[in-house]
């Protein structure tokens, strides 16, 4: 403990206004990547923690107790002010990240035959140069297990990619697939299939959501397939996922219909009026994200037509039609076509 009182403590923390760190604000984070130590203060049970950099202590806001002292600073002893400082002054590689099967931790010889100096490397060297990458490349997968890891993730991100999916969500899909990996539930099936499950239910965990007929089309497996490997694998790792809610459709069928933010904003704002009825429930959530972005458009004035927009949403024009009807209807939703 410290000698100086608990006010004087809080008073200077204050002056400084030094940031609060809850830790229950880490189970909202999209990448499921090991959980933070949860601080609980001893004295009074908060969990209203703070962070001195300055003095290297963790003090509790609510009574001053002070939980660490004498911490160590992981960031670099260097300032930089633009990206171009940062790169040059430092001196560690690419973070460590799942999506790779070392998670990144292992070095690679570049493929230039130049020098550190940037000069070119004599002819008698080059040949060794590409035995050593040769080896490099073998030695990185040690045995059949992490040979078909890394395919794996391979073939996630090449999915991914086709997708257009975000870091946070590659990430999610890895360490679902790794999870999936170490009990065992790769056996007796494909691995295409469990990689496009595990990135199905990354893309619903991280609020990106993609339908199975699109991670489908540019994986190779078919639909019934991943739909079956991804009820086996939440029912394994006891993945826990609400239904998708069509708001999270919205942003990128607007985004795709080149549609102004005007129009996104009331097709929400209609979801949730609809949300709260009961409409969205026991509905395809595509189809009536669809029908609330056709009727905004109407509203706003930017109308796109029913053809145009089912082709984006990935449903039928008939489905548009039957949404159409009854959000208008139960919410009494004056359209003028």
């Amino acid at each position: 403990m410290k000698t100086e009182s608990i006010t004087q403590s809080k008073k200077r923390l204050e002056q400084k206004k030094i940031s609060i760190v809850n830790p229950e604000d880490y189970s909202n984070k999209n990448v499921i990547l090991e959980k933070e130590e949860e601080l609980i203060c001893p004295v009074c049970n908060s969990k209203n923690i703070i962070k001195d950099y300055e003095r290297a202590e963790i003090i509790c806001e609510v009574c001053g107790c002070v939980l660490q002292q004498n911490l160590f600073d992981v960031g670099p002893e260097w300032r930089a002010f633009d990206h171009e400082q940062r790169v040059k002054r430092s001196r560690v590689g690419a973070p460590m990240t799942y999506t790779i099967h070392d998670k990144g931790l292992s070095t690679v010889i570049d493929w230039r035959n130049k020098d550190s100096y940037g000069k070119d490397i004599s002819a008698d060297k080059r040949a060794q140069l590409y035995r050593l990458r040769k080896w490099q490349r073998r030695i990185r997968v040690s045995d059949a297990s992490e040979r078909n890891l890394a395919f794996a993730l391979s073939e996630l991100d090449r999915i991914a990619s086709k997708l257009g999916l975000p870091r946070n969500v590659r990430e999610n899909a890895a360490v679902l697939y790794r999870g999936a990996v170490e009990k065992g539930l790769i056996r007796g099936r494909s691995i295409e299939g469990v990689a496009a499950a595990a990135l199905y239910a990354a893309c619903r965990r991280c609020k990106v959501p993609r339908t199975l007929d699109e991670i489908a089309e540019v994986s190779r497996v078919d639909r019934k397939e991943i739909g079956r490997t991804y009820r086996f694998i939440s029912r394994e790792l006891n993945i826990r996922l609400a239904p998708t809610n069509p708001v999270d459709y919205v942003p990128r069928f607007a985004s795709e219909l080149k549609l102004p933010g005007e129009v996104e904003s009331k097709a929400i704002s209609i979801l949730k009026d609809a949300g709260k009825k009961g409409l969205t429930s026991g509905r395809g959530p595509t189809g009536v994200a669809a029908a609330a972005i056709y009727i905004a458009s109407v509203l706003q004035g930017t109308r796109r037509t029913q053809r145009e927009v089912a082709d984006v949403a990935g449903v039928t024009e008939v489905t548009i039609r039957n949404r159409y009807k009854e959000l208008t209807e139960h919410l009494d939703i004056d359209v003028t076509l």
